[in-house]
C-alpha cells in the first residue's frame, strides 16, 4: 500500500464550481498550506485528458505534503502517481482493482449503510467514506444519516472512517466523537474567504475533539 491515513485526516474534495470564482489549484494550495492532508480530485464532468491534466497539477501541489486520491478513475490515479482511489458504493470491486494496481494504491469505498461498510471491509477497503451525515447544499432535501451511522460502523470495523456530507466547523467534532478518523469536505473550505484559515480551524477542532 502506498500510505496510511494521517490521524486525524482532513480531506478536501474538489469541485471547481464551488470556489467562488477562484482557480481550483489556488484553493487546493491554500487548503494544503492550512493543513489539509488528503486531497481528492472529483471533477466528474471532465473528459479523461482534462482530468489527467488536473491530476498532474494537484499531484505536484500535494507531493510531500498531503495524500492525493482520485475519484473512481483507476487509470488517472496510476498515470498521475496518485496515492489512492476513492471508489463509489456501486463501483468496481476492490479485489478487481488490486488485480490492476496491486498494492500501489490506497483504496477507499463510499458507503451509506452498515451493511455496505461490512461488505467493503470484507472486500479489503483501506478506508471508508461514510455519508451523507448532515444536510448539504449539493443534495438539498436528501436523506441524512447523522453521526449515529458512524458509531454503528465504528463498532463493526477497525477500517479508518471519513465522514462526508455537510461537515463543517459547526459539527465536525460530532463526527470525530462518534468514531470517525476524519472528514471529507468541499464548501467548508472552498467557499470560505480564506481557505487556509478554514482548513486550520477544521483540523484544530478535530485534533481537540470532545467526547461529550
Amino acid at each position: 500500500m502506498a500510505s496510511t491515513l494521517p490521524d486525524p485526516t482532513l480531506c478536501f474534495v474538489t469541485n471547481r464550481e464551488q470556489t467562488g470564482g477562484r482557480p481550483l489549484d489556488v484553493i487546493v494550495e491554500a487548503a494544503v498550506d492550512g493543513g489539509v492532508n488528503m486531497v481528492q480530485l472529483r471533477e466528474r464532468d471532465l473528459p479523461g485528458g482534462h482530468l489527467l491534466n488536473w491530476a498532474f497539477r494537484l499531484r505536484k501541489i500535494t507531493t510531500g505534503k498531503a495524500l492525493f486520491i482520485v475519484n473512481d478513475r483507476i487509470d488517472i490515479a496510476m498515470l498521475s502517481g496518485a496515492d489512492g482511489v476513492q471508489l463509489g458504493e456501486e463501483g468496481i470491486k476492490i479485489r478487481d482493482v488490486r488485480r490492476i494496481a496491486g498494492n500501489s494504491l490506497m483504496l477507499g469505498r463510499s458507503v451509506h449503510s452498515l451493511e455496505s461498510a461490512k461488505i467493503a471491509t470484507w472486500d479489503g477497503a483501506d478506508f471508508l467514506v461514510v455519508g451523507t451525515i448532515f444536510p448539504t447544499g449539493s443534495h438539498p432535501g436528501g436523506v441524512t444519516a447523522g453521526p449515529e451511522l458512524i458509531s454503528e460502523i465504528r463498532d463493526a470495523t477497525d477500517v479508518p472512517i471519513l465522514a462526508i456530507g455537510g461537515v463543517d466547523e459547526t459539527n465536525i467534532q460530532q463526527v470525530t466523537s462518534a468514531g470517525a478518523n476524519g472528514a471529507a469536505v468541499i464548501t467548508a473550505i472552498s467557499r470560505r474567504p480564506d481557505p487556509k484559515s478554514a482548513a486550520q480551524l477544521l483540523l484544530s477542532l478535530m485534533s481537540n475533539r470532545s467526547d461529550a
